[in-house]
C-alpha cells in the first residue's frame, strides 16, 4: 500500500531567544510543535535540539532575521505562534536602581534594541499568536520599548493581555514572577487561572529532596554529571556551616562576615551566603546559582551550593534534561547561564496550554455564529 501522506501539524511555533529551551519544552509537553528556535548563543544548540524533537536550532540575532526567513519554518496550512524572551538584564530592577540606563547606555547595550526588533518581525510575519515574557519591571518601570511594544501590537490587530504572574501558582518551586504578554489576532486572549495556591505550592523538598547528597567540590554521581556542586574555600566552607536553614551572612559571628556586610550598604544584600527552606519555595534561579555568594543558593542542609542539577529541577526541567553532550566536560558558566536564563518549563507549558484554551474558544465561537 502507499505510504499514508502526513498533514502538517495544527498548530506551529517558533522560538526566539530560545536559549537551552525551556520555553520549547514547555510548549512541548502540551503537544504544540515548535519547528524552529532562534538564539546567539552557540553553546545552547546541544541542549535545545537533544531535548526538543522537530525543533531546529538556528544561531542568529533576531535582529537580523527576516519575516521570509520566518515563515518558511512554518509548515503551510497552520496557526502560527511566534514565542518570545527578549534578554532582561537590561530591564531588571538591579539594572534599573544599580546602572546607568541612560540615552547614552541604550545606545551602547544592542539588548534594549531587541524588544523592539521582536515588534518588527511580528509585524512582517503576522503571526496569528505572539507570547512573550520578561521581567516585571519592564512593564512596572514602564520603560518606553515596551509601552512601543504593547502599542505596535494593538496596532497591528492583535488582542493584547499582559500580565505579571507568580510562577509559583503554575507549579515553579520559586519565589520568582514575571511578565507575561499574550497577543492574538483572533480575539482576545488571558493566561489559564493558576494550578496552584499557596496551600499547594511545590517545595523545595518535594523538587530537589530525593536527590543523592554532595559534598563542595566533589565528584559527581555517575548516573549524573549535573549533579555536581561548586568547590568551596576554607573560609566559605566555615559560613556555610554556620549558616541555619534559611538564614544567611547575618547569623555568622562578626570574624566570618565581610568587610561589605559591615558596612550599611550591604545590609540590603540580605540572601547572600544565604540557604534555602526545605518546604517553602526556593529563590529566583539566576545564571550564577551555582555560586554560595550570588544569592540563597545554600542547600537546605548540606554543606554547600546547590548542583547544576538541583538548579535545573528548580526551573522545572525534567530530571533526565540533558544540558552537555555525554562524556563532555561540564563548563559551570556555559551551564548555569543556560539553566538561569530559562523560562521554566511549567511556565511555557501554561502559556501553551492558555493558546490551546484561546483556539479552543475561537473555533467553538466561530461554529456558534454560523450555526446562528
Amino acid at each position: 500500500m502507499p505510504a499514508r501522506s502526513s498533514k502538517p501539524p495544527l498548530l506551529a511555533a517558533v522560538d526566539l531567544f530560545c536559549g537551552a529551551g525551556g520555553k520549547t519544552h514547555g510548549f512541548l509537553t502540551e503537544k504544540i510543535p515548535v519547528v524552529a528556535g532562534v538564539d546567539t548563543d552557540p553553546t545552547c544548540q546541544f541542549a535545545f535540539e537533544a531535548n526538543n524533537k522537530g525543533a531546529r536550532f538556528h544561531c542568529k540575532s533576531v535582529a537580523d532575521l527576516t519575516p521570509s526567513e520566518v515563515n518558511s519554518w512554518y509548515p503551510k496550512e497552520t496557526t502560527r505562534i511566534l514565542i518570545g524572551c527578549a534578554p532582561c538584564q537590561p530591564f531588571s530592577t538591579y539594572s534599573y536602581r544599580y546602572r546607568d540606563t541612560s540615552a547614552k547606555r541604550r545606545r551602547t547595550d544592542n539588548r534594549w534594541g531587541l524588544l523592539g526588533s521582536f515588534s518588527k518581525l511580528i509585524g512582517g510575519v503576522l503571526p496569528e499568536i505572539v507570547a512573550a515574557e520578561n521581567v516585571p519591571s519592564l512593564a512596572l518601570q514602564k520603560h518606553r520599548v515596551y509601552l512601543d511594544f504593547i502599542k505596535d501590537l494593538k496596532e497591528l490587530g492583535y488582542k493584547v493581555t499582559p500580565q505579571v504572574v507568580k510562577c509559583a501558582d503554575y507549579g515553579v518551586p520559586q519565589t520568582r514572577e514575571r511578565l507575561v504578554i499574550l497577543a492574538s489576532r483572533l480575539g482576545p486572549i488571558s493566561l489559564i487561572d493558576p494550578t496552584h495556591s499557596p496551600e499547594t505550592y511545590i517545595t523545595v523538598r518535594q523538587q530537589i529532596g530525593d536527590l543523592p547528597p554532595l559534598v563542595a567540590g566533589g565528584e559527581p554521581p555517575l548516573s549524573d554529571p549535573l549533579h555536581r556542586s561548586s568547590r568551596l574555600s576554607p573560609l566559605n566552607l566555615r559560613r556555610i556551616r554556620a549558616t541555619p536553614q534559611g538564614g544567611g551572612w547575618q547569623d555568622w559571628p562578626p570574624k566570618l562576615r565581610l568587610a561589605c556586610h559591615k558596612k550599611k550598604s550591604g545590609q540590603t544584600y540580605p540572601s547572600v551566603y544565604g540557604r534555602m527552606r526545605w518546604d517553602e519555595l526556593g529563590p529566583t534561579i539566576t545564571t550564577q546559582c551555582f555560586g554560595l555568594g550570588n544569592g540563597r543558593f545554600g542547600h537546605p542542609e548540606q554543606d554547600r551550593a546547590i548542583s547544576l542539577r538541583e538548579a535545573a529541577l528548580l526551573q522545572t526541567f525534567p530530571p533526565d534534561y540533558a544540558f552537555v553532550p555525554p562524556g563532555s566536560h561540564v563548563i559551570y558558566k556555559h551551564v548555569g547561564r543556560h539553566i538561569g536564563n530559562a523560562v521554566p518549563v511549567k511556565l511555557g507549558a501554561a502559556i501553551a496550554r492558555s493558546i490551546i484554551l484561546h483556539l479552543q474558544q475561537v473555533s467553538l465561537s466561530a461554529v456558534r455564529t454560523r450555526a446562528g
